[in-house]
């Protein structure tokens, strides 16, 4: 085995909007194809798992109080996932029967926050098919702060995975500048950026941050047509008046520790976008500039960082 050498895929696919059973079902049909062509890694996009709330945008997602409004986030939290409850235990499996890492964003409904409230989060398994952090969406963008809950700091984790260091954000996380910096400075080497999907968010930032902190970088999105929204969505008639043809168009990409492409951004393609990365890549682009090793100075400007899990109750028996 080649410990310098990484094997990834990038599932570049549609949820089935907003039903948590079937895009399970959907999402473990790509893990095993990525194994069955020796991946090592697979990505899944931004809240894929049940969706990324696109209704929100399209039905006055702002009005307040109203009965479609209610029911499209009751309907959101029926099929969101609740980790303690064992709802990741079938995806857990399938990366320690195939060893394969994941990273899959997902809509949780944390129980140590009361249960019922949403957040966006990006959960890491390991090739031993175990939970190694979820990092739950630290401040969600615009409209989606309407249904999702910001998150906190103890997902800014980093994990081994052979010779690289992985690490991940959600979709504008990746725009800020601290988070960023946290996981360079615990030695992230391999960046991961899930969104939602559409090449107007990965065309200019994958490279961006693969050339800042002299790593690769690899960008995942999810599809979206209005073709993909399934017939029981609650105000469908509603959702689609508003929607336009293509809401997602992909553009996953990868750019390399220098920076330039591995693989440009992909658009309207569903399916895997299998690539092999070299760790020695990124040893060489360090030579010249390390953005939290030898180019650093930790005696004038230094970050803290909060990973304690946030909750509204601290029990004492």
């Amino acid at each position: 085995m080649n410990s310098h050498i990484l094997k990834v895929a990038l599932a570049q696919i549609s949820p089935v909007w907003l039903d948590k059973d079937k895009t399970l079902e959907k999402i473990a049909s790509n893990i095993k194809s990525a194994a069955n062509q020796n991946c090592e890694l697979v990505v899944f996009g931004e809240a894929l798992l049940p969706g990324y709330p696109f209704w929100l945008s399209l039905t006055g997602g702002a009005e307040w109080n109203t009965k479609t409004n209610k029911e499209l986030h009751a309907h959101y939290a029926n099929n969101s996932i609740q980790i303690e409850a064992g709802e990741l235990d079938s995806i857990c499996k399938l990366a320690q029967e195939n060893t394969i890492a994941i990273y899959l964003g997902i809509i949780e409904r944390a129980k140590n926050r009361g249960g019922h409230s949403l957040y966006c989060s990006l959960v890491y398994i390991n090739q031993k098919g175990e939970i190694q952090s979820i990092h739950r969406k630290l401040q969600p963008t615009y409209d989606e702060r309407l249904t999702w809950a910001p998150g906190d700091g103890n997902g800014l984790r980093v994990h081994p995975l052979k010779n690289f260091t992985v690490g991940g954000l959600n979709c504008w996380e990746n725009w800020m500048p601290l988070p960023r910096t946290a996981l360079y400075g615990m030695g992230e080497d391999l960046h991961i950026a899930v969104w939602p999907g559409s090449d107007h968010n990965t065309k200019d930032i994958t490279r961006f941050i693969a050339r800042e902190s002299r790593s690769f970088v690899i960008s995942v999105s999810s599809l979206m047509a209005k073709s993909d929204f399934p017939k029981n969505t609650p105000h469908l008639e509603k959702i689609l008046k508003n929607a336009p043809e293509v809401l997602a168009n992909g553009g996953s990409c990868i750019a390399g520790p220098d920076g330039e492409w591995l693989l440009e951004p992909v658009l309207h393609k569903e399916g895997l976008l299998i690539e092999t990365l070299d760790f020695n890549r990124v040893l060489e682009e360090r030579q010249n500039f390390d953005p939290v090793g030898h180019y650093s100075r930790p005696d004038v400007t230094k970050l803290m960082v909060n990973r304690e899990r946030q909750q509204i109750i601290e029990i004492k028996e």
